[in-house]
């Protein structure tokens, strides 16, 4: 694992003190991190482009589960954890470090340091340790209003300041109505090299899957399988599969990518995202039935086929 120093600490700052509301600074096509809550969170990434973390708290009281949304758009992952080690709550910030090329975590409790698509501790006295991931989902701003109108977003934070919105390691005043990494996302390389247009861009020496093709990821039990959304909207939009021993369904919709587990369905594309099984439709965004069945959804990874592959290694995917 290559581990360097990119940025200082805190040059892009997380996000401690969310506030949700019901209205949106950007565009229906946005992609969005979605958190089943109460109501029901989307956290946009045109917010988490500039702050790459936000700690919440789900929940109040003895039911409260703090959680950490974390983002790195050089590697395209979206990752939902609970943040308490030991029962404790961790404060997750940005080091400035990247660890092939993804974002480090740091907590500022001890100071450890934490790959963010892994989330194991790679450095400190939580060394070895792993976080929880969350159930997730990425969606469409627009999938997510029209799927949960009762739902909230989180707002921009007024007066931001991120090295994002930099062309130097400063920190400068954020616009979100800017997309720091569009030209990335729309190039061909990957990694900090593609990103700051550098020619050490890394190789790539595989041609059934390019090196930003989607992929969700699930782990269970020390079994790690990466689902390529190309590969599942091939397969008529769904895909069934076992993973450690547990019956999971994947589906492709909307151009996005979802997993839940499986009762044993046998699901069958009908149209607009829809499946049938069971004797009824079910949406594959939300998993919901139309006769208000619901399928519980897989804590999953949502990240680059890249990374997959850097943490898991090249057959680390489905089929």
């Amino acid at each position: 694992m290559n581990v360097r120093q990119v940025l200082p600490k805190d040059a892009i700052p997380s996000i401690e003190t969310p506030t949700f509301g019901t209205t949106y600074i950007g565009d229906d096509e946005d992609d969005v991190i979605v958190v089943d809550a109460a109501p029901p969170k989307a956290y946009p990434v045109r917010i988490l482009d500039y702050h790459e973390i936000v700690n919440d708290v789900l929940g109040v009281g003895d039911e409260a589960v703090p959680i950490a949304v974390t983002w790195c758009p050089l590697c395209g992952s979206a990752v939902v954890y609970d943040r308490r080690v030991d029962g404790e709550p961790l404060e997750f910030g940005v080091s400035g470090k990247l660890a092939d090329d993804d974002l480090v975590m740091y907590d500022r409790e001890t100071d450890s340091e934490w790959k963010q698509s892994l989330g194991t501790c790679i450095d400190g006295r939580h060394e070895g340790r792993q976080l929880t991931v969350r159930p997730s989902a990425v969606m469409t701003w627009q999938s997510f209003r029209d799927r949960h109108p009762d739902g909230v977003v989180l707002q921009p934070i007024e007066n931001a300041r991120s090295e994002a919105a930099s062309d130097d390691d400063t920190p400068a005043s954020v616009d979100y109505d800017d997309q720091p990494y569009a030209g990335y996302f729309d190039s061909d390389g990957f990694g900090l090299a593609a990103h700051r247009t550098r020619d050490d861009t890394r190789s790539w020496d595989r041609s059934d899957l390019e090196p930003k093709t989607v992929v969700l990821g699930l782990e269970s039990d020390g079994e790690a399988v990466g689902f390529p959304l190309p590969w599942v909207a091939d397969a008529d939009g769904v895909v069934r599969e076992t993973v450690a021993g547990t019956d999971v369904v994947v589906f492709a919709t909307d151009g996005g990518i979802h997993a839940f587990e499986n009762p044993g369905y046998e699901f069958e594309p009908t149209a607009g995202g829809q499946f049938r099984a069971g004797s009824t439709t079910w949406d594959g965004t939300t998993g919901e039935a139309v006769d208000g069945r619901q399928l519980p959804r897989l804590p999953a990874r949502r990240l680059f086929a890249f990374t997959w592959q850097d943490d898991h290694g090249p057959d680390a995917f489905f089929g």
